[in-house]
């Protein structure tokens, strides 16, 4: 059952260490892990090397899709053993993971097998990116009680940048070496970056807490002194009605990256290359939304920052139409920004919403489980935005504009987005009420 938090009492375990080394070592981790979302840039390279394989087997889409699935499947269960070893632990064999798969999968590249590239990249690398994502995830807000969604939005924007910065390291050094080349030399890379943040990153000391810091005499309702377990939590209300709102809150944006650059050559005839500037300051705002937004949330609560969330972009998905109808580019590309501050940001803040919820004790393994809706949202955004626009595509008239074949999908999405918030505004706080009902 959940457990009462220990109080602290006035002398604190001093330690040397800077608790400000802890994010450092989380974008280590993170920086490379988020190389993943780059990894399209592979695909018609590694196309080229298998191109008889069959559709349902085909290196670039199989690799990319395992790698996500497994992803989310070594977060949720591997968060108990996070916790159990710790962070350096787990860090530890993301690392090793994730720099060994990528080398297994150049070799495969080099040796032209595709099952090594499959078990690699997809397998392996995918479970290292799923321990890599929640290693430090607890020990950040241990460390800061004070600011848990500045802290763990330093950490979430890593994994952003990291998609950023990978996006032309990945095309510069295949035009040097080549892909499979290039492939060895990250994992090795990558493997490296990551011990360093292994290294650094660790638990504070039993009691610990930030020098001058006293916590609040009036404690906010919506952050709980309780211990919840990770059985425990999923027996709440309150963590479906989480899932859910991180779910909504990535089908929309991860619906628009989807078809982001089609949508804005279909909508205002932008070229390939025009779009492709855009969705790399995509990329930017995502990863910057990360770290403003969490940071914001420990202002004005992490429930406000969703319910902030939801309301804006309810507008924007419904404005957006009417923008290209007049064609009004730069007003679109500043909601798109937006869109995507809010998309990174609630992968960012939804870590300290859990400790909030649930308590610091066990938000990793916590925080494993909530990140299915994550790939279920992979899923469903994609599927709603593009089979609604092709269908929209297919009843025009020949040599018809396409302004509007995406105007359903994106009401689809924005009554989504509503939903989140009256998702958002059920959450209530926990209690020991609650908690009777999971013993």
């Amino acid at each position: 059952m959940a457990t009462q938090q220990t109080r602290l009492t006035p002398s604190q375990p001093a330690t040397s260490f800077s608790r400000w080394l802890i994010p450092v070592a989380a974008v280590l981790v993170h920086i490379c892990i988020g190389s993943v979302y780059a990894w399209s840039t592979f695909n018609r390279p590694i196309h080229a090397l298998f191109p008889n394989d069959p559709w349902w087997f085909s290196p670039p889409y199989t690799t990319f899709s395992t790698a996500l699935v497994l992803l989310g499947l070594s977060a949720a269960f591997g968060g108990p053993w996070v916790e159990r070893r710790g962070p350096r632990a787990a860090a530890t064999a993301a690392a090793v993971l994730f720099g060994t798969g990528l080398i297994i999968g150049g070799i495969g590249l080099a040796v032209k097998q595709s099952v090594l590239v499959f078990l690699g990249m997809g397998v392996i690398g995918g479970m290292g990116a799923g321990l890599g994502y929640i290693a430090p995830v607890s020990t950040l807000v241990k460390w800061f009680p004070d600011r848990r969604g500045m802290a763990t939005g330093m950490a979430i924007m890593g994994f952003g940048g990291g998609a950023f910065l990978a996006g032309y390291l990945n095309v510069y050094f295949m035009n040097l070496f080549g892909v499979a080349r290039t492939i060895i030399a990250l994992g090795a890379v990558y493997f490296v970056i990551m011990m360093l943040g292994a290294r650094l990153i660790r638990r504070p000391p039993d009691g610990w807490r930030p020098e001058g810091w006293v916590p609040p005499v009036k404690q906010n309702k919506m952050i709980t002194n309780l211990h919840f377990t990770r059985n425990e939590a999923i027996q709440t209300v309150q963590f479906y009605l989480l899932w859910g709102i991180l779910f909504i809150n990535v089908t929309a944006g991860i619906g628009i990256l989807a078809q982001a650059s089609p949508m804005m050559q279909d909508m205002f005839g932008k070229t390939p290359l025009q779009a492709a500037a855009v969705v790399s300051l995509i990329s930017l705002f995502n990863a910057g939304g990360r770290f403003i937004w969490a940071s914001f949330s420990d202002y004005i609560g992490r429930r406000n920052t969703y319910l902030t969330f939801f309301v804006t972009q309810v507008i924007l998905f419904l404005l957006i139409p009417g923008l290209a109808g007049r064609g009004e580019w730069g007003i679109f590309e500043a909601a798109l920004f937006v869109v995507f501050t809010m998309y990174g940001g609630g992968f960012a803040t939804i870590p300290a919403f859990l400790a909030d919820m649930f308590g610091a004790e066990n938000v990793g393994a916590i925080h494993g489980v909530l990140l299915t809706a994550w790939s279920a949202a992979a899923i469903a955004g994609p599927v709603i935005i593009t089979e609604l626009s092709s269908r929209a595509k297919a009843s025009l008239a020949p040599g018809a504009s396409k302004i509007h074949i995406y105007d359903q999908p994106l009401e689809v999405l924005a009554a989504m987005l509503a939903v989140g918030f009256v998702l958002t505004m059920l959450v209530r706080p926990t209690s020991s009420a609650k908690i009777a009902q999971t013993r």
